[in-house]
């Protein structure tokens, strides 16, 4: 039973759902808008700072039907936000083909370190040094939230930049546990260089998912 489990696993029909749930977005471009979440279980891209561990092992996550994900989706909200865990670690074509047959916004938040699938109407891409994206999500991000942790970050966010199109918009983002070190660092940096924009994890000041 589980080899054919993990085979529909494999094909995108079922996915190691870790938790679902409406709230209102707290990050980058689309901060205050409300939104239902689907977290994906599965990552191996390993940020020691990250602040949902326990959804890097998708064994712990119980496979789930695309149908009744997107099933509960649908009594919530029209924009669906897809994260992690790194979500590409699946593919997301027949899940997003689904939400969009429902006429739902699809947006993923993803580190971009696996192949780019699903069909997207905005692409959150946030990337960890210890796994860089592929070359072809660069192209097709609509915005860059890198993860300020200290003072390299800025170098990386820097090169990072470097890489996506004209038209992606740029976010600096404090790490959490040092927002009150990172945060002024941030706003200098954002003075001197206003292609970039300041993020904040507005949900937490908010205490809410």
């Amino acid at each position: 039973m589980k080899k054919e489990m993990q085979q529909l696993v494999d094909k995108g029909v079922m996915l190691p759902l870790m938790e679902e749930f409406y709230t209102i977005q707290g990050e980058g471009f689309h901060k205050g808008t409300a939104a239902y979440f689907i977290r994906v279980g599965g990552c191996d891209v390993g940020c020691h700072w990250c602040d949902v561990k326990e959804s890097w092992n998708a064994e712990l996550h119980p496979p789930t039907a695309i149908e009744a994900i997107v099933g509960n989706a649908a009594k919530y909200s029209k924009t669906i936000v897809i994260t992690g865990g790194e979500p590409l670690t699946w593919d997301m074509g027949p899940l997003t083909e689904m939400l969009k047959a429902k006429g739902m916004q699809t947006h993923i938040e993803t580190s971009g370190a696996y192949k780019l699938t699903g069909i997207w109407d905005w692409i959150c891409l946030s990337p960890k040094k210890m796994k860089l994206p592929t070359e072809e999500v660069y192209k097709v991000a609509n915005e860059l939230k890198v993860i300020v942790f200290n003072n390299d970050d800025f170098r990386f966010a820097e090169e990072q930049a470097a890489k996506v199109g004209p038209d992606c918009i740029l976010y600096l983002q404090p790490e959490w546990s040092k927002r009150e070190k990172m945060s002024p660092l941030i706003v200098d940096y954002v003075m001197q260089n206003p292609k970039w924009k300041v993020s904040l994890q507005t949900h937490k000041y908010l205490n809410i998912p």
